[in-house]
């Protein structure tokens, strides 16, 4: 039996063409993969086929997922295709095609009994789970022009599931949020609708030089915060836990202080 795979582009467009060319083969989803970039190891008896990303077959997609599972699995499942997992492309799509083969399609994320919307589950949670951190833990700086700016390092690809929240908590501010990791800008300018830059040209609009102010009150806090700390009652097991490593690099407090960061 000959088996199919899908080479996608790593974004949720391309995977949502890979899942929209799969229905097309009309071949039995179980010979049907999608792999996203170039798989390493070929196999026997097997073709591969490279999907380039296309709006109108991904918005074709999208609109079934939304209209046959509602908006909250939709949401589940940009939130796994965020992660980071290579298996994110073939667990979607097979959760999808074993979704319209449900009687109550609504219910698809509670069907977990299947691999394969377990998985989508996994990927949503984690990422959802991430995302809650970046919201609490981010800190922006004030540049010498008054933006604001702030850098993240996430596991996986989540500023656009955090930027919503500061759109509406800061609407008359401008900020830009940095994903270090992925070369992504976020860019809210003050009264306006944010969007997403990458590369050179995000580069270029974040150059920058933090104001005096800021520097002297991000002393100022990061004193605050190591002095009034009791040394008797350090846990730092407890507070790797409720503020895993990863995160303090990039958090004003914990600057200049390695021994929190290794």
């Amino acid at each position: 039996m000959e088996e199919y795979y899908l080479v996608c582009e790593d974004s949720l467009e391309g995977i949502f063409t890979g899942i929209y060319d799969a229905y097309l083969k009309k071949k039995p989803h179980e010979q049907i993969h999608i792999c996203l970039g170039e798989d390493e190891n070929y196999r026997l008896f097997a073709s591969y086929e490279t999907c380039l990303p296309d709006e109108k077959k991904a918005a074709s997609v999208a609109r079934t997922v939304i209209k046959q599972f509602g908006e909250e699995a939709y949401l589940a499942i940009c939130r796994a295709l965020a992660s980071e997992q290579p298996d994110k492309g073939e667990a979607v799509y097979k959760a999808v095609a074993a979704g319209l083969s449900m009687r109550d399609k609504r219910d698809l994320m509670g069907n977990l009994s299947n691999p394969y919307i377990h998985r989508v589950f996994e990927l949503a949670r984690f990422t959802a789970n991430e995302a809650h951190y970046h919201v609490e833990f981010l800190r922006f700086k004030e540049l010498e022009n008054g933006i604001l700016y702030a850098v993240i390092g996430p596991k996986n690809n989540v500023i656009t599931f955090i930027t919503p929240h500061f759109a509406d908590r800061l609407p008359l501010e401008n900020f830009v949020i940095h994903d270090e990791i992925r070369g992504i800008f976020a860019m809210h300018p003050a009264r306006g609708e944010w969007y997403l830059v990458s590369g050179k040209e995000g580069m270029q609009q974040a150059e920058h030089t933090f104001s005096e102010g800021e520097k002297k009150y991000s002393e100022l806090f990061s004193s605050f915060f190591h002095t009034i700390a009791i040394k008797e009652r350090n846990n730092y097991g407890l507070q790797r836990n409720m503020l895993p490593l990863r995160y303090r690099r990039y958090m004003t407090e914990f600057q200049g202080k390695q021994q929190y960061i290794n």
